[in-house]
């Protein structure tokens, strides 16, 4: 692989985290080695991933290679689309007020909230009776 024109991100969604590389090409989109077709079945998922560089016009210009690990489909999806805009910016920062207007620069920090105790879930309490 040529070490000039690679370059590098990292997307952080959920629990998700995609390892994203960006070199010129023909606009194919791998994720864990699979074509990004296979690896989501889900249509919004796929939209998603693809979006910053339909927002830019760069769909048919890089070749996209993705490691993604952890968290669901939407989490994927979301963590790749914020490591394929890091990847952008680094090939063209002037890409950045587009993508900063769309929302896709910012890392998306909502996680699940944690389970307490003595309580059903995060927020769900049980059911009080006085007598």
């Amino acid at each position: 692989m040529d070490k000039e024109n690679v370059y590098y991100a990292t997307g952080r969604r959920k629990s998700a985290i995609a390892r994203t590389w960006l070199r010129p090409g023909k606009g194919i989109i791998m994720v864990n080695e699979k074509p990004v077709d296979d690896y989501f079945s889900v249509a919004a998922a796929k939209a998603m991933v693809v979006q910053p560089l339909i927002l830019t016009n760069n769909l048919g210009s890089y070749d996209v290679m993705i490691r993604v690990l952890g968290g669901g489909i939407n989490g994927q999806a979301g963590a790749i689309r914020h490591g394929i805009t890091r990847a952008l910016l680094q090939v063209d920062p002037d890409l950045r007020l587009a993508l900063k207007k769309a929302g896709f620069i910012t890392r998306d920090s909502r996680v699940k909230e944690r389970k307490k105790y003595g309580q059903r879930g995060a927020r769900a309490r049980y059911q009080f009776s006085k007598r």
